[in-house]
């Protein structure tokens, strides 16, 4: 892989501090962004990536990342659109109200569009840009009392085909993962609200969730990260407006 400079958001924790690690494994410039500061000092002193402190959830949010990011790395032509805000926050769509509502499209949705849309120029002057969204097999099926989590993993999917049309004709593609079960820390909050409403452990929980997948485990977050990698590289180029389910073979 060519060294290029990338963009990941939600890169404190899990599937984003994963995918930041495996990127700058693989040689890139990886600016690593996020709100929690010692997370991020964390993480680059592993992994040799730019920890870029900030929030994402407003539109100048966004814009100050991009340009900070572009400051320390140069034209951002790789981004991992992966921040997200849990299902674990949603109600029963007769108790949901529309704070939740927005607090989840401004992360999960908006935030996304603003990134994407500002880094595409740089794709476009290129002539070479990968876009990937981290969505969810939320963003593909329905969940009781996930209303906002759903409509937000849905959109974004309906956001990245339309931008991979966009990004085609100048060597950019556009790309989705939608992972199953990865014991995240948001994972770890919709697993300890299940084993509340149903009076059990949230380690049985997590049994039977791997239980229920055919190959009887749960999905890493480094697994997601490598497919992330893939999508990143020069390899995906013939793969463009698809929504990649990683999952061990289960539909959730």
């Amino acid at each position: 892989m060519a060294e290029r400079a990338a963009l990941v958001t939600g890169a404190t924790r899990g599937m984003g501090r994963a995918i930041a690690l495996r990127l700058a494994h693989a040689g890139h410039r990886v600016v690593a962004t996020g709100r929690d500061e010692d997370l991020l000092a964390e993480l680059a002193a592993e992994g040799g990536v730019e920890p870029l402190p900030g929030d994402i959830a407003t539109p100048d949010g966004c814009e100050r990342v991009v340009e900070d990011a572009r400051r320390r790395a140069g034209p951002i032509t790789i981004l991992v659109n992966n921040a997200g805000r849990g299902g674990h926050h949603d109600l029963p769509i007769w108790e949901q109200d529309r704070t939740g509502w927005d607090a989840t499209m401004a992360v999960n949705l908006d935030a996304p569009f603003e990134l994407t849309r500002l880094i595409a120029p740089d794709i476009v002057a290129a002539g070479w840009g990968r876009v990937v969204m981290i969505s969810s097999t939320a963003g593909a099926l329905g969940a009781p009392s996930m209303s906002p989590y759903c409509a937000s993993k849905h959109g974004v999917i309906g956001l990245m085909r339309s931008v991979a049309q966009d990004l085609a004709p100048h060597g950019g593609t556009c790309n989705a993962i939608l992972p199953g079960w990865v014991r995240t820390e948001m994972a770890e909050r919709d697993a300890e609200r299940e084993a509340a409403e149903r009076g059990m452990g949230v380690e049985e929980v997590w049994a039977e969730r791997a239980a229920d997948n055919p190959a009887g485990r749960i999905v890493t977050a480094e697994e997601i990260a490598d497919v992330t990698a893939y999508l990143c590289s020069d390899a995906s180029a013939a793969v463009n407006g698809e929504a990649i389910t990683v999952s061990l073979g289960a539909p959730w």
